[in-house]
């Protein structure tokens, strides 16, 4: 059983950073997902895909998924970068 540990991103559609400072561990999927003969819908039988946890730290993640035996890869955040504009800007 395999997993990622990341940081949770910004929302690209708002621009408030509520939730940013979480740390999710998610399941590495057993499985491809395949579509459904009647509906068509994509799934699979691996209900860990279903399953995100949050953790305050890195550290905590990677706590749990050590006393679980779970094989974890971090992802690193990658820097945040400002574009500081001004609104003149837009009219030179």
């Amino acid at each position: 059983m395999s997993a990622r540990i990341y940081q949770r991103p910004k929302n690209a559609m708002q621009s408030g950073k509520a939730r940013t400072g979480d740390w999710i561990l998610d399941f590495v999927p057993a499985e491809a997902k395949k579509p459904d003969p009647l509906m068509g819908w994509a799934g699979s039988g691996d209900m860990r895909q279903q399953v995100q946890l949050s953790f305050a730290s890195q550290d905590e993640a990677q706590a749990y998924a050590a006393r679980y035996g779970i094989e974890a890869r971090v992802h690193a955040t990658p820097p945040r970068r400002l574009k500081l504009q001004a609104y003149a800007d837009n009219f030179r």
